[in-house]
């Protein structure tokens, strides 16, 4: 013989409980918003999003030198194009 079982029925949690230690809280207790930091706005920018295949050695020895890698590459092109 199968034993039968019964499923509970869920608590009911809609009922709302006035608990005075954990009041709701009030505009009053937030205070004023406080404006968020950040950048702020940008002016137009400079630079594109763009991928580039470099061999490993030219990468690894623009790298190397120091930081500021990208940067010197952006100046080496640009003094082949001059």
């Amino acid at each position: 013989m199968k034993l039968v079982t019964t499923a509970k029925l869920p608590k009911k949690t809609s009922a709302k409980v006035n608990d005075p230690d954990n009041p709701a809280w009030t505009e009053d207790m937030l205070g004023a918003p406080v404006p968020k930091r950040g950048r702020g706005p940008q002016a137009t920018p400079t630079k594109v999003l763009t991928s580039v295949g470099l061999d490993a050695d030219i990468l690894e020895f623009f790298k190397s030198k120091r930081a500021g890698y990208q940067s010197r590459i952006n100046a080496m092109l640009r003094m082949e194009l001059l």
